[in-house]
């Protein structure tokens, strides 16, 4: 989505309106945990002032991430409401370095990076598919407790196999 500042202005009185849906296959490679991303539908309005863009987004779209537990493909929906500002002003203008404003050098507004951006950041450390919960007890050198099945592991008196010869001796009656 990129739109020329010259474009831009016959927006300035208006307003532009924007409901368009993007294929952002492009933000698979910045994170490999993406596996599929369904279109991203972008609903929301944009005010153009002299040399500042304001855009109020809405970003829906599927995700298809692994499974923590199995490494099945799990869909996470995301939805994101964000506020992003765009200023072309000569450089020595800008005044402080904001980072919630994107600086443009050029005459084109890109707004693809940040919208790659806003989609990396709704990716959660782990997602779950649902019913995988005690599915998995273990493989080859490994195996997997739930917190409550350790704890009752943990009560049940172990005796060392070096020493169950032993332990047998006191389980004997004195004749």
């Amino acid at each position: 989505m990129k739109w020329s500042i010259h474009q831009l202005s016959k927006y300035r009185h208006t307003g532009m309106p924007i409901d368009t849906v993007v294929e952002l296959d492009d933000v698979k490679k910045r994170n490999s945990d993406i596996r599929e991303i369904s279109p991203v539908h972008i609903k929301g309005h944009c005010t153009i002032g002299n040399s500042q863009m304001t855009c109020h987004l809405n970003l829906t779209a599927t995700l298809t991430l692994p499974c923590a537990r199995t490494w099945e493909n799990v869909e996470f929906p995301i939805e994101v409401d964000t506020v992003e500002v765009f200023n072309w002003a000569d450089p020595e203008l800008r005044g402080n370095d904001d980072e919630d404003i994107h600086y443009t050098d050029g005459e084109v507004i890109d707004l693809t990076p940040v919208l790659e951006e806003l989609i990396l950041l709704e990716i959660p450390m782990q997602v779950f598919k649902e019913g995988t919960e005690g599915t998995i007890k273990g493989g080859k050198d490994w195996s997997y407790y739930t917190d409550e099945e350790l704890s009752q592991q943990n009560d049940e008196p172990k005796v060392d196999p070096r020493l169950a010869g032993l332990a047998k001796f006191f389980d004997q009656k004195d004749e």
